[in-house]
């Protein structure tokens, strides 16, 4: 990590932040190969100052992993992978029919390493 002095470490509040987000960017392959890198954000805005724009911020949260994907076929695992997905903007289950499972494809990350960043201005003391 380039700035250690906005690095999280703790893995409950890297979880929390992942947890809370509401985007996840992802970045898929790399040489042909087939891994993965995925980042999320929680809390970002602006913080501006009266006196200059050049003195502006943002306020931010964010976790970047590392990983592999594999394709998930069975049924069963498509059903569990949407419903994690679901839940995780909904709070609630929802029926996973057969004829819509077929037409979507569910890719799962197996997650190799994690690292949690913070603006400033979001450390506890």
């Amino acid at each position: 990590m380039r700035r250690a002095d906005k690095e999280i470490t703790d893995r409950d509040l890297i979880s929390e932040i992942i947890n809370s987000s509401q985007v996840c960017r992802l970045g898929l392959a790399k040489d042909n190969i087939p891994r993965v890198c995925f980042e999320c954000e929680h809390g970002v805005r602006l913080v501006t100052d009266e006196s200059s724009p050049c003195k502006w911020t943002f306020s931010f949260q964010s976790v970047i992993g590392y990983g592999s994907v594999r394709e998930l076929t069975d049924p069963a695992e498509k059903v569990e992978g949407l419903t994690q997905i679901v839940r995780h903007y909904s709070a609630r289950e929802w029926a996973m029919s057969g004829e819509n499972l077929e037409a979507i494809r569910v890719w799962k990350i197996a997650i190799e390493s994690l690292s949690g960043k913070q603006s400033k201005d979001k450390f506890v003391c």
